[in-house]
């Protein structure tokens, strides 16, 4: 299976999807304005990842901020973790934040509990992103 490697930028988070690892990251920003379109890829790579998974499957999510058209998307991609996560895989969900954005932890636990999945609060002292 390809990986999926979007470099991101101040409007686009980072993606490092990572098929054979299991390993999936998502950092930075998003703040696409066809926010639909952006992620199309990355839930078509899901559909693929979820019929061939490896055994653990790792998602890390650093995000600074994302605006209300990519919480819809980021929700979808977390759906399909669940899919994936009930078909008896393991999978294991890190949501970073800073300390003091309580907006993004609060984020975090409404998505946790909207998919019901084990999702790991993790505070971090500070996000360290380029942009270029």
């Amino acid at each position: 299976m390809e990986n999926l490697n979007l470099k991101g930028t101040f409007k686009f988070p980072t993606l490092n999807f990572n098929g054979e690892t299991g390993i999936l990251e998502i950092k930075g920003r998003s703040l696409p304005e066809h926010a639909i379109e952006f992620y199309a890829p990355v839930l078509e790579w899901m559909d693929k990842y979820k019929k061939s998974p490896k055994s653990k499957t790792t998602v890390n999510v650093s995000l600074e901020y994302f605006n209300t058209s990519s919480s819809k998307l980021i929700l979808d991609i977390f759906r399909r973790l669940k899919e994936l996560h009930a078909g008896g895989n393991e999978l294991v969900v890190n949501w970073y934040y800073e300390e003091d954005d309580p907006d993004i932890q609060e984020q975090g636990e409404i998505f946790r509990d909207l998919v019901k999945l084990p999702i790991n609060m993790i505070p971090v002292k500070e996000f360290d992103f380029s942009f270029n």
